[in-house]
């Protein structure tokens, strides 16, 4: 399994009823929750003041990633997804115990 960092930017279209973007986000709340049970969604993070998100992912390979993970999440045909394959680095803190 590889792991990401992947940066997501969601902007929804112009004209969408409330009503349509609510019903998203709820969906989007219980894919996450599902990705996470299954190992592919690690942490999620929002910068603050800012309406993107930043995750630690992982998946087979990229390709995966964005079609069977990236891709299901209801928000996807809003989102933009920069994605970077990450390893360890030999001096990261958490991989020495500290």
């Amino acid at each position: 399994m590889v792991e990401f960092i992947v940066e997501i930017t969601t902007v929804v279209p112009d004209g969408t009823p409330q009503a349509e973007v609510d019903r998203r986000r709820a969906a989007e709340a219980a894919r996450a929750a599902e990705l996470a049970l299954s190992g592919h969604l690690v942490r999620l993070w929002r910068p603050i003041g800012e309406m993107r998100s930043i995750g630690l992912w992982v998946a087979d390979d990229e390709a995966d990633l964005r079609a069977n993970v990236l891709e299901t999440l209801p928000l996807s045909p809003w989102m933009t997804f920069d994605v970077t394959a990450v390893a360890s680095h030999p001096n990261d803190p958490a991989a020495r115990g500290h």
